[in-house]
Protein backbone atom coordinates (compact mmCIF):
# COMPACT_ATOMS: atom_id res chain seq x y z
CA UNK A 1 0.00 0.00 0.00
CA UNK A 2 1.30 3.43 -0.95
CA UNK A 3 1.55 5.90 1.91
CA UNK A 4 1.73 9.68 1.85
CA UNK A 5 4.95 11.19 3.29
CA UNK A 6 3.10 12.53 6.31
CA UNK A 7 1.83 9.01 7.08
CA UNK A 8 5.35 7.61 6.82
CA UNK A 9 6.47 10.06 9.50
CA UNK A 10 3.91 8.74 11.99
CA UNK A 11 5.45 6.48 14.63
CA UNK A 12 4.29 2.88 14.04
CA UNK A 13 1.84 1.80 16.74
CA UNK A 14 3.92 -1.11 18.05
CA UNK A 15 7.02 1.05 18.23
CA UNK A 16 5.15 3.84 19.99
CA UNK A 17 3.96 1.35 22.61
CA UNK A 18 7.53 0.11 23.13
CA UNK A 19 9.07 3.58 23.33
CA UNK A 20 6.44 5.11 25.61
CA UNK A 21 7.84 3.63 28.87
CA UNK A 22 11.29 4.93 27.89
CA UNK A 23 9.85 8.38 27.27
CA UNK A 24 8.13 8.32 30.68
CA UNK A 25 11.44 7.55 32.38
CA UNK A 26 13.15 10.36 30.44
CA UNK A 27 10.46 12.88 31.39
CA UNK A 28 10.91 12.02 35.07
CA UNK A 29 14.70 12.37 34.96
CA UNK A 30 16.81 15.43 35.75
CA UNK A 31 20.36 14.13 35.15
CA UNK A 32 20.91 11.59 32.38
CA UNK A 33 24.07 9.77 31.32
CA UNK A 34 24.09 8.63 27.69
CA UNK A 35 26.31 5.88 26.39
CA UNK A 36 26.73 3.54 23.43
CA UNK A 37 28.89 0.63 22.33
CA UNK A 38 32.68 0.54 22.28
CA UNK A 39 34.26 2.27 19.27
CA UNK A 40 31.13 4.31 18.60
CA UNK A 41 30.10 4.67 14.97
CA UNK A 42 28.00 7.34 13.27
CA UNK A 43 24.73 5.87 14.47
CA UNK A 44 25.80 5.56 18.10
CA UNK A 45 27.51 8.96 18.16
CA UNK A 46 24.76 10.70 16.20
CA UNK A 47 22.05 9.22 18.42
CA UNK A 48 23.90 10.35 21.55
CA UNK A 49 24.44 13.86 20.20
CA UNK A 50 20.78 14.14 19.16
CA UNK A 51 19.42 12.94 22.50
CA UNK A 52 21.83 15.13 24.49
CA UNK A 53 20.71 18.27 22.63
CA UNK A 54 17.04 17.27 22.87
CA UNK A 55 17.23 16.58 26.61
CA UNK A 56 18.99 19.81 27.43
CA UNK A 57 16.41 21.67 25.36
CA UNK A 58 13.91 20.19 27.81
CA UNK A 59 15.91 21.31 30.85
CA UNK A 60 17.37 17.86 31.59
CA UNK A 61 21.13 17.74 32.20
CA UNK A 62 22.84 15.31 29.81
CA UNK A 63 26.37 13.86 29.84
CA UNK A 64 27.83 11.45 27.30
CA UNK A 65 30.13 8.88 28.89
CA UNK A 66 31.33 6.22 26.46
CA UNK A 67 33.41 3.09 27.12
CA UNK A 68 35.88 4.34 24.48
CA UNK A 69 36.60 7.95 23.43
CA UNK A 70 33.92 9.84 21.52
CA UNK A 71 35.09 9.86 17.87
CA UNK A 72 36.66 13.09 16.65
CA UNK A 73 34.85 12.62 13.32
CA UNK A 74 31.48 13.18 14.97
CA UNK A 75 32.31 15.93 17.48
CA UNK A 76 30.88 18.53 15.12
CA UNK A 77 27.44 17.14 16.07
CA UNK A 78 27.73 18.09 19.75
CA UNK A 79 25.68 21.10 20.86
CA UNK A 80 28.41 21.87 23.43
CA UNK A 81 31.89 20.29 23.45
CA UNK A 82 31.89 19.54 27.17
CA UNK A 83 28.74 17.40 26.96
CA UNK A 84 31.22 14.51 26.58
CA UNK A 85 33.08 13.31 29.67
CA UNK A 86 35.79 10.74 29.03
CA UNK A 87 35.52 7.61 31.13
CA UNK A 88 37.89 7.74 34.08
CA UNK A 89 37.91 11.52 34.42
CA UNK A 90 36.52 13.40 37.41
CA UNK A 91 33.76 14.78 35.19
CA UNK A 92 32.68 11.30 34.14
CA UNK A 93 32.80 9.95 37.69
CA UNK A 94 30.65 12.84 38.91
CA UNK A 95 28.12 12.35 36.11
CA UNK A 96 27.88 8.61 36.77
CA UNK A 97 27.40 9.21 40.49
CA UNK A 98 24.76 11.92 40.07
CA UNK A 99 22.67 10.40 37.26
CA UNK A 100 19.12 9.39 37.99
CA UNK A 101 18.81 7.73 34.56
CA UNK A 102 21.20 5.96 32.19
CA UNK A 103 20.23 5.69 28.52
CA UNK A 104 22.07 3.13 26.38
CA UNK A 105 21.81 3.74 22.64
CA UNK A 106 22.59 1.52 19.63
CA UNK A 107 23.40 -1.53 21.74
CA UNK A 108 21.87 -3.50 24.56
CA UNK A 109 24.47 -6.08 25.58
CA UNK A 110 26.89 -5.84 28.52
CA UNK A 111 29.89 -6.90 26.46
CA UNK A 112 29.30 -4.06 24.02
CA UNK A 113 29.46 -1.33 26.66
CA UNK A 114 32.86 -2.45 27.92
CA UNK A 115 33.91 -1.13 31.29
CA UNK A 116 30.60 0.64 31.85
CA UNK A 117 28.69 -2.63 32.19
CA UNK A 118 29.56 -2.94 35.88
CA UNK A 119 28.45 0.60 36.76
CA UNK A 120 25.07 0.67 34.97
CA UNK A 121 22.38 0.06 37.62
CA UNK A 122 19.73 -2.02 35.87
CA UNK A 123 16.87 -0.36 37.73
CA UNK A 124 17.96 3.06 36.42
CA UNK A 125 19.06 2.01 32.93
CA UNK A 126 16.92 2.03 29.77
CA UNK A 127 17.87 0.88 26.29
CA UNK A 128 17.02 2.11 22.79
CA UNK A 129 18.55 -0.22 20.22
CA UNK A 130 17.87 -1.48 16.71
CA UNK A 131 19.89 -4.69 16.87
CA UNK A 132 18.34 -8.13 17.32
CA UNK A 133 18.08 -9.06 21.02
CA UNK A 134 21.15 -10.77 22.43
CA UNK A 135 21.69 -13.08 25.39
CA UNK A 136 21.69 -10.33 28.02
CA UNK A 137 20.27 -6.83 28.28
CA UNK A 138 21.79 -4.05 30.37
CA UNK A 139 18.56 -2.25 31.24
CA UNK A 140 14.80 -2.34 31.64
CA UNK A 141 12.77 -1.19 29.79
CA UNK A 142 14.71 -2.11 26.67
CA UNK A 143 13.53 -1.28 23.17
CA UNK A 144 15.22 -3.69 20.74
CA UNK A 145 13.64 -3.03 17.37
CA UNK A 146 15.53 -4.44 14.36
CA UNK A 147 12.84 -3.08 12.03
CA UNK A 148 14.40 0.35 12.53
CA UNK A 149 17.16 1.20 10.08
CA UNK A 150 19.23 2.84 12.81
CA UNK A 151 19.07 3.83 16.45
CA UNK A 152 18.75 7.33 15.04
CA UNK A 153 15.35 6.40 13.61
CA UNK A 154 14.20 5.42 17.09
CA UNK A 155 15.56 8.68 18.49
CA UNK A 156 13.56 10.58 15.88
CA UNK A 157 10.47 8.67 16.99
CA UNK A 158 11.14 9.48 20.65
CA UNK A 159 11.23 13.18 19.83
CA UNK A 160 8.00 12.91 17.85
CA UNK A 161 6.29 10.96 20.64
CA UNK A 162 7.22 13.78 23.00
CA UNK A 163 5.46 16.22 20.63
CA UNK A 164 8.72 18.13 20.20
CA UNK A 165 10.09 19.60 16.99
CA UNK A 166 13.69 18.53 16.29
CA UNK A 167 16.00 21.51 16.62
CA UNK A 168 18.59 22.00 13.85
CA UNK A 169 21.21 20.34 16.09
CA UNK A 170 18.98 17.33 16.79
CA UNK A 171 18.02 17.06 13.13
CA UNK A 172 21.64 17.06 11.95
CA UNK A 173 22.70 14.40 14.43
CA UNK A 174 19.79 12.11 13.55
CA UNK A 175 20.49 12.62 9.84
CA UNK A 176 24.13 11.58 10.32
CA UNK A 177 22.98 8.51 12.27
CA UNK A 178 20.73 7.50 9.37
CA UNK A 179 23.37 8.20 6.73
CA UNK A 180 25.90 6.13 8.66
CA UNK A 181 23.87 2.99 9.25
CA UNK A 182 22.19 2.89 5.83
CA UNK A 183 25.45 3.35 3.92
CA UNK A 184 24.25 6.71 2.62
CA UNK A 185 20.83 5.18 1.89
CA UNK A 186 22.31 2.31 -0.16
CA UNK A 187 21.85 -0.71 2.14
CA UNK A 188 18.86 -3.00 2.31
CA UNK A 189 17.65 -1.41 5.56
CA UNK A 190 16.82 1.79 3.64
CA UNK A 191 13.03 1.97 3.73
CA UNK A 192 10.55 4.49 2.31
CA UNK A 193 10.15 5.73 5.89
CA UNK A 194 13.89 6.38 6.20
CA UNK A 195 13.74 8.55 3.08
CA UNK A 196 10.69 10.38 4.45
CA UNK A 197 12.50 11.06 7.74
CA UNK A 198 15.59 12.23 5.86
CA UNK A 199 13.43 14.59 3.80
CA UNK A 200 11.85 15.98 6.97
CA UNK A 201 15.28 16.51 8.52
CA UNK A 202 16.66 18.17 5.40
CA UNK A 203 13.69 20.52 5.47
CA UNK A 204 15.02 21.74 8.82
CA UNK A 205 18.14 23.21 7.24
CA UNK A 206 20.57 20.30 6.83
CA UNK A 207 23.24 20.71 4.15
CA UNK A 208 23.83 17.20 2.73
CA UNK A 209 26.99 18.30 0.94
CA UNK A 210 28.50 19.45 4.24
CA UNK A 211 27.62 16.09 5.81
CA UNK A 212 29.24 14.27 2.89
CA UNK A 213 32.44 16.32 3.20
CA UNK A 214 32.61 15.77 6.96
CA UNK A 215 32.01 12.03 6.83
CA UNK A 216 33.46 10.84 3.53
CA UNK A 217 35.56 13.47 1.78
CA UNK A 218 38.02 14.37 4.52
CA UNK A 219 40.66 11.92 5.75
CA UNK A 220 44.03 12.15 7.48
CA UNK A 221 47.03 10.77 5.64
CA UNK A 222 47.28 7.96 8.20
CA UNK A 223 44.00 6.54 6.91
CA UNK A 224 45.32 6.19 3.37
CA UNK A 225 48.62 4.76 4.62
CA UNK A 226 46.61 2.23 6.61
CA UNK A 227 44.59 1.27 3.53
CA UNK A 228 47.76 0.76 1.51
CA UNK A 229 49.21 -1.50 4.20
CA UNK A 230 45.97 -3.44 4.59
CA UNK A 231 45.70 -4.10 0.86
CA UNK A 232 49.07 -5.83 1.00
CA UNK A 233 47.43 -8.49 3.18
CA UNK A 234 44.29 -9.02 1.13
CA UNK A 235 43.07 -12.62 0.75
CA UNK A 236 40.31 -14.09 -1.41
CA UNK A 237 38.68 -17.51 -1.24
CA UNK A 238 36.97 -17.66 -4.63
CA UNK A 239 35.35 -21.04 -3.98
CA UNK A 240 33.30 -19.76 -1.04
CA UNK A 241 33.21 -16.08 -1.95
CA UNK A 242 35.09 -14.85 1.12
CA UNK A 243 37.47 -11.88 1.07
CA UNK A 244 39.43 -10.61 4.04
CA UNK A 245 42.17 -8.22 5.11
CA UNK A 246 44.47 -8.55 8.11
CA UNK A 247 46.04 -5.57 9.87
CA UNK A 248 48.66 -6.11 12.54
CA UNK A 249 48.19 -3.88 15.58
CA UNK A 250 51.86 -2.90 15.69
CA UNK A 251 51.74 -1.84 12.06
CA UNK A 252 48.68 0.32 12.65
CA UNK A 253 50.41 1.97 15.61
CA UNK A 254 53.55 2.65 13.58
CA UNK A 255 51.42 4.47 11.01
CA UNK A 256 49.77 6.58 13.69
CA UNK A 257 46.39 5.11 12.80
CA UNK A 258 43.51 5.50 15.22
CA UNK A 259 40.38 3.38 15.57
CA UNK A 260 38.56 5.95 13.46
CA UNK A 261 40.94 5.29 10.56
CA UNK A 262 39.52 1.77 10.31
CA UNK A 263 36.00 3.05 9.61
CA UNK A 264 34.90 1.95 6.17
CA UNK A 265 38.02 -0.13 5.52
CA UNK A 266 36.02 -3.35 5.29
CA UNK A 267 33.92 -1.84 2.49
CA UNK A 268 36.94 -2.06 0.18
CA UNK A 269 37.00 -5.80 0.82
CA UNK A 270 33.25 -6.03 0.40
CA UNK A 271 33.44 -4.45 -3.05
CA UNK A 272 35.53 -7.28 -4.54
CA UNK A 273 33.56 -9.02 -7.27
CA UNK A 274 32.18 -12.38 -6.20
CA UNK A 275 32.44 -11.66 -2.47
CA UNK A 276 29.65 -13.10 -0.36
CA UNK A 277 31.25 -12.29 3.01
CA UNK A 278 33.94 -9.69 3.68
CA UNK A 279 36.11 -9.58 6.79
CA UNK A 280 38.50 -7.11 8.35
CA UNK A 281 40.70 -8.44 11.15
CA UNK A 282 42.81 -5.96 13.11
CA UNK A 283 45.01 -6.45 16.10
CA UNK A 284 44.49 -4.33 19.20
CA UNK A 285 46.95 -3.20 21.89
CA UNK A 286 45.48 -5.61 24.44
CA UNK A 287 46.31 -8.67 22.36
CA UNK A 288 42.84 -9.29 20.97
CA UNK A 289 41.56 -9.08 17.40
CA UNK A 290 38.61 -6.97 16.34
CA UNK A 291 36.75 -8.59 13.46
CA UNK A 292 34.29 -6.76 11.21
CA UNK A 293 31.89 -8.99 9.24
CA UNK A 294 29.94 -7.85 6.17
CA UNK A 295 27.55 -9.85 3.99
CA UNK A 296 26.72 -9.11 0.38
CA UNK A 297 24.16 -11.88 0.04
CA UNK A 298 21.98 -14.02 2.26
CA UNK A 299 24.70 -15.07 4.69
CA UNK A 300 23.82 -14.15 8.30
CA UNK A 301 27.09 -12.75 9.65
CA UNK A 302 25.42 -11.86 12.93
CA UNK A 303 25.09 -15.58 13.61
CA UNK A 304 28.77 -16.15 12.81
CA UNK A 305 29.85 -13.22 15.00
CA UNK A 306 27.84 -14.60 17.92
CA UNK A 307 29.90 -17.80 17.78
CA UNK A 308 32.82 -15.61 18.85
CA UNK A 309 30.96 -13.59 21.48
CA UNK A 310 30.05 -10.73 19.14
CA UNK A 311 26.89 -9.70 17.34
CA UNK A 312 25.22 -7.07 15.22
CA UNK A 313 22.99 -7.29 12.16
CA UNK A 314 22.39 -9.99 9.58
CA UNK A 315 24.59 -8.17 7.06
CA UNK A 316 26.95 -6.27 9.37
CA UNK A 317 28.39 -7.56 12.63
CA UNK A 318 31.52 -7.54 14.75
CA UNK A 319 33.39 -9.44 17.43
CA UNK A 320 36.46 -9.07 19.62
CA UNK A 321 38.36 -12.34 19.86
CA UNK A 322 41.28 -13.33 22.08
CA UNK A 323 44.53 -13.73 20.18
CA UNK A 324 46.40 -11.94 17.42
CA UNK A 325 44.95 -11.56 13.89
CA UNK A 326 47.17 -14.26 12.36
CA UNK A 327 45.91 -16.71 14.96
CA UNK A 328 42.28 -15.64 14.75
CA UNK A 329 41.94 -15.35 10.96
CA UNK A 330 41.92 -19.10 10.13
CA UNK A 331 39.25 -19.78 12.78
CA UNK A 332 36.99 -16.99 11.61
CA UNK A 333 37.37 -17.80 7.92
CA UNK A 334 36.60 -21.46 8.58
CA UNK A 335 33.48 -20.48 10.56
CA UNK A 336 32.32 -18.37 7.62
CA UNK A 337 32.97 -21.26 5.23
CA UNK A 338 30.82 -23.53 7.41
CA UNK A 339 28.03 -20.95 7.49
CA UNK A 340 28.08 -20.52 3.71
CA UNK A 341 28.18 -24.28 3.11
CA UNK A 342 25.19 -24.82 5.42
CA UNK A 343 22.85 -22.50 3.53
Amino acid sequence: MNMAPEDLLSVPAARAAALSPVLERIRAARRVVLTTHVHADGDGSGSEAAVAAWLEGRGIRATIVNPTPFPQTFRFLLHRPDVVADLGTEEAEAALADADLFLVLDTSEPLRVGGLASVLPRERTVVVDHHPPGREVVGDPAVQDPTAAAAGELVYDLVRLADDEPSPTVALAVYVALVSDTGSFRYGNTSPRVHAIAADLMGRGIDPEMVYRRLFATAPRSRLELLRAALERLHVDEEFGISWMVVDGALASSLGATSEDFDGLVEHVRSIEGTEVALLLRGTPDGTTKVSFRSNGEADVNRVARRFGGGGHVKAAGAVIAGGPDEVAPRVVEAVREALAAR
